[in-house]
């Protein structure tokens, strides 16, 4: 079935259908550090009438504090850390989940906001943004050293990524037996400013891919591991449940992956040319402009 414009008919049926509203952050409810028109008195709105607010985002550049710390900085102070699933949080459970050995340690290329659940979760990360300047020496007789005891590599978002970190993260898969190799996602670009998009995760973890020869466990969407922990933590079926996204091959596909109801906003990466292109195999329940339609909606008779 093609995409359906969220109008004032469908509207009402689509939210009486739903108690728990999921919602992406980049390109949904800010672009870089900008907040979208009209966000705050929609999430106020939804709260009012009862829906659980959860926030899903595959950006691992943050730990869900400080997820928290930049909603309250836009003027969202109701968000807490609870409603927040980061694909960062989601790595470390995945670790967690598996009975990760607490003797094993993990390397990260990505942001502090990994380092800091894995921390949380009780486990020892190296790498990270300290490696950011970091070189490689190719120097005739060296050998490039790297801990034994990785038994895990977690590839996220990196604005500082270098040779030194693919070198030690291909080493660690490569000839650590056993060692994991987990992609937070596989996002081609973000919305890192408010101006435009820059390269997302997927480049870090394709370069990984080719140099260690393995694909990856992805945590964040479309892959739906976040979703055990969202169906224990509200209770809520997942066809009682709306995807909110701007991106197809990431928020829609996860939403429909786990069963829920999807809803695209134009807002962020996707084009209505794109979405209803005659190639696109990705198609949602309904598209809108923006979440604040969602108010609009609600109040038109």
């Amino acid at each position: 079935m093609a995409p359906k414009l969220l109008s004032s008919t469908n509207f009402k049926s689509l939210f009486n259908s739903v108690d728990t509203f999921l919602f992406d952050c980049d390109g949904v409810i800010w672009k870089g550090d900008t907040l979208i028109d009209g966000v705050s008195q929609t999430l106020d709105l939804l709260r009012s009438k009862g829906k659980n607010i959860v926030f899903v985002t595959n950006n691992s550049m943050k730990s869900r504090r400080q997820y928290a710390e930049k909603f309250r900085s836009l003027g969202l102070a109701s968000v807490t850390q609870d409603e927040i699933f980061s694909s960062s949080f989601a790595a470390a459970m995945y670790l967690k989940a598996n009975n990760f050995p607490k003797d094993k340690k993990v390397y990260v290329i990505g942001g502090e906001g990994v380092l800091e659940e894995l921390q949380l979760a009780g486990f020892t990360g190296l790498g990270g943004p300290e490696d950011g300047e970091k070189k490689a020496q190719w120097k005739s007789n060296s050998l490039f050293q790297h801990d034994k005891t990785v038994g895990a590599v977690v590839v996220g978002l990196d604005p500082n990524i270098n040779y030194y970190k693919l070198q030690y993260g291909t080493l660690c898969v490569r000839e650590n037996p056993g060692c994991l190799f987990i992609a937070t996602n596989r996002d081609a670009v973000g919305h890192m400013t408010d101006l435009q998009e820059w390269p997302g995760a997927g480049c870090m973890v394709a370069a990984m891919c080719g140099s260690t020869e393995k694909e990856p466990i992805v945590v964040g969407k479309p892959a739906t591991f976040m979703m055990d922990f969202l169906i224990q933590k509200f209770g809520t079926e997942t066809s009682r449940m709306c995807m909110v996204g701007d991106r197809l091959d990431t928020d829609v596909l996860f939403g429909q992956n786990a069963g829920c109801k999807t809803l695209l906003v134009l807002s962020g990466c996707t084009s209505e040319s794109n979405l209803l292109d005659e190639n696109n195999k990705i198609e949602p329940d309904y598209y809108t402009s923006m979440v604040s339609d969602i108010t609009k909606l609600m109040d038109s008779p």
